[in-house]
């Protein structure tokens, strides 16, 4: 009975406190604390509902809090609600517990020096909290729901929005500490963030104080576990850690353009951050992306154009992502690419990367140790490698790639050393009838909108220097003594096999696309001399050159003229008629004696020609008619 008549007598208590209560001081009170706690002018448009029991509470509607001079509130709220604290209330003393807002909008404007329209409100915070301020903090609450946030920067020319956030901020009535959690809205994705400081007075103050973050959604994760301090710019330092399943899709989510359209999925990285305003740079970093796992130092700023720096090593890196919508060539790959090049993104940020890798993968080319530097600057991109192992040798050199409106400007130079000349001939210009090891050096520059527009305009030189190796798809040596010992027997099935050669000299000087053979010698069982021009954009050959038996005396061995004509990957070889003629005993005569009468001669010519496969058959109703001593044909043939 005693509790129920203490009971009892609260509740009675209670009911004549809500009778008597001065309403109209009460909300003068509660509006004096929160512009004494905000340092904010709380602007009241609607009404007010104070209740007392069974909830203590004071509700305004359509509430707007400005900031000092300023004409624009930093803060709307459709309804500010006060929840305070029952027993100072009984004793008429009106504390607030803690405040929430519903439908709240946030302006955050920062002016050309940096401040925003809250700077008073983060001044005003700072004051109250102090030990033997006149108004100290009271409550230890502040709810925020269904509301948004809109940031401007219009000197970086920034705007952004949050929407239908959901936040508790657990404000330091007690304990030095702040944290606030909670959900929002950012371009379509939704995001769960935390924020935990270890000493608020100290972080208002822009003091070191420790500092947590964490942000997580579906593109992007993201934490920090360190320090902070703000006297004249922010600086951070502790420990980063970043997860991604697609980093494309994660850039798309924040305004980057990723570059090219291959690769870029998995992406971790965990480092120690030391962040100065704009510019963070990261130590002890181990990077993770599309299954590459480097370690080394990392740099990044953003004053204004994006720009990073790194020094990474790995066991083994796959270049092969990054280059696969890449084609020189095209899908039939007996013409190259038409596709128009995309070079947005070599001008949207800078880099500064070097790369070292005891194995690398670059499309089908395999690697092994390798130092590679990239530079992207301005549009233009450099990139040398001191030195690599491949193709069973080494290489170095640079490449440049600038854009000049819709086209690229490209400059290579490379020296391959005691390299696998299969392997190089293939995967470099899509010739795979050449074995042997040796040294290869270009110096190449082309200009154009597409790879055909480069091969078009291709300038410069290459040299081969080659030994102990074979061309393959005929058999030289094979041919010229066959022929040497029967003329006219026809060439047979020679295109197949190859030919060996000790000694492979091959010079080439490219102008607007066309390849000119300065010098071209096979050292060998068979000796070989080529002179002629290659079309780069057609891929076909129009040269022609000698073979010979090589001979231990002095006297000249058995000599061949011959053409080649056709498509680089399967070129057609012709032997010279008129050189196997005249070397037919029977034949000979026959064509000294048609010097004179060129209808027969040119009928027996092409008879002869058809026999030996020197050139293409003429259409029927073309065909001269069988001269009468065609029979002499068939003996010259018989020789």
């Amino acid at each position: 009975m005693p509790v129920v008549a203490l009971l009892g007598a609260a509740l009675v208590a209670l009911i004549a406190s809500s009778w008597l209560l001065n309403r109209d001081a009460l909300r003068a009170a509660v509006e004096a604390q929160i512009r004494a706690v905000t340092g904010l002018d709380l602007v009241i448009k609607g009404g007010t509902d104070i209740s007392v029991f069974p909830g203590s509470y004071v509700s305004f509607h359509d509430v707007g809090l400005r900031g000092g001079a300023a004409a624009d509130p930093a803060l709307t709220v459709d309804v500010l609600t006060a929840n305070l604290r029952l027993l100072p209330l009984l004793l008429q003393r009106f504390e607030i517990a803690d405040v929430m807002m519903l439908r709240p909008h946030i302006r955050v404007v920062r002016d050309i020096n940096g401040d925003s329209n809250w700077t008073p409100f983060v001044g005003r915070i700072a004051q109250t909290m102090k030990p033997g301020a006149d108004n100290q903090l009271s409550f230890s609450e502040i709810r925020i729901q269904d509301g948004t946030l809109s940031y401007e920067d219009p000197v970086r020319q920034v705007k952004e929005a949050l929407d239908d956030i959901d936040l508790s901020l657990a404000w330091p009535s007690i304990s030095r500490s702040f944290a606030a959690t909670g959900q929002f809205d950012w371009r379509g994705q939704r995001v769960d963030g935390s924020v935990s400081i270890s000493d608020f007075l100290a972080a208002l103050s822009g003091d070191r104080s420790g500092f947590k973050a964490r942000l997580a959604s579906a593109p992007l994760k993201l934490a920090f576990d360190g320090t902070a301090a703000n006297r004249t710019s922010l600086m951070m330092e502790g420990t980063l850690t970043v997860d991604t399943p697609s980093l494309r899709n994660a850039l798309h989510w924040t305004g980057q353009e990723p570059p090219g359209g291959g690769g870029f999925g998995r992406f971790a990285l965990k480092a120690r951050a030391n962040a100065v305003g704009a510019s963070v740079a990261l130590t002890n970093v181990n990077v993770e992306l599309d299954g590459n796992v480097a370690e080394g130092v990392m740099t990044y700023a953003n004053n204004g154009r994006q720009s990073l720096q790194a020094t990474l090593a790995a066991d083994a890196l796959d270049f092969t992502p990054y280059i696969s919508t890449f084609r020189l060539l095209a899908s039939g790959a007996h013409d190259w690419n038409r596709q128009l090049f995309d070079l947005n993104s070599l001008s949207m940020t800078d880099l500064d990367i070097r790369l070292s890798a005891a194995r690398m993968t670059v499309g089908p080319s395999k690697l092994g140790r390798t130092a590679l530097g990239a530079n992207l600057r301005n549009g233009a991109l450099a990139l040398s490698v001191g030195e690599a192992q491949i193709y069973g040798g080494i290489a170095k050199g640079s490449f440049a790639l600038s854009r000049i409106d819709a086209d690229a400007d490209v400059k290579a130079q490379f020296q391959f050393t005691d390299v696998d000349l299969q392997a190089c001939a293939s995967e470099l210009f899509g010739i795979n009838k050449l074995s042997g090891h040796g040294n290869l050096g270009v110096s190449l520059a082309a200009f154009g909108s597409s790879p055909f527009a480069l091969a078009q305009s291709l300038d410069g030189t290459a040299t081969l220097t080659g030994h102990d190796g074979a061309i393959s798809g005929f058999n030289a040596e094979q041919l010229l003594k066959r022929l040497e010992r029967r003329p006219l027997s026809g060439t047979g099935n020679f295109r197949s096999g190859s030919t060996p050669y000790d000694n492979l000299t091959i010079a080439v000087k490219f102008s607007d696309g066309v390849a000119t053979l300065d010098d071209v010698h096979v050292e060998g069982p068979a000796r070989i001399t080529l002179t002629g021009t290659a079309s780069v954009p057609s891929r076909e050959f129009d040269m022609k050159g000698t073979a010979s038996l090589a001979s231990a005396s002095a006297t000249p061995g058995f000599e061949l003229p011959f053409v080649v004509q056709g498509p680089w990957d399967d070129p057609l070889i012709f032997p010279d008629p008129d050189s196997l003629i005249r070397r037919s005993p029977g034949a000979a005569p026959l064509l000294d004696a048609l010097k004179n009468n060129p209808k027969a001669r040119d009928s027996v010519r092409s008879v002869i020609e058809q026999l030996t496969g020197g050139t293409k058959r003429a259409a029927p109703d073309e065909a001269a008619p069988a001269p009468a001593n065609a029979p002499a044909v068939g003996d010259a043939k018989s020789n």
